[in-house]
């Protein structure tokens, strides 16, 4: 009976580290994008709420949009070193 770690052993570590790469820009990339959807509806909503907040809200929105980007950033920087280490 094979076991995983047995499997996992024979698979070449080349293969490991593409498949690591392809899920930490793929799952980075749907949070990212999930995360910039929300907070996107979310400032329209208060902006619609109260015009009068829509220069604070804007500000806010933009500087949170660019958190969730350098978290993206991040994981590319990430996985590029999983591909091109191994």
């Amino acid at each position: 009976m094979l076991s995983l770690t047995r499997v996992l052993l024979d698979i070449a570590p080349k293969a490991l580290a593409g498949l690591g790469a392809g899920l930490a820009i793929g799952l980075c990339g749907l949070g990212t994008t999930i995360g910039i959807g929300l907070a996107s509806g979310r400032a329209l909503e208060g902006a619609s709420r109260q015009p009068e907040m829509y220069s604070k809200l804007q500000t806010l929105l933009l500087i949170s949009i660019v958190f969730m980007e350098s978290v993206a950033i991040y994981s590319l920087v990430v996985s590029l070193l999983l591909i091109f280490t191994f």
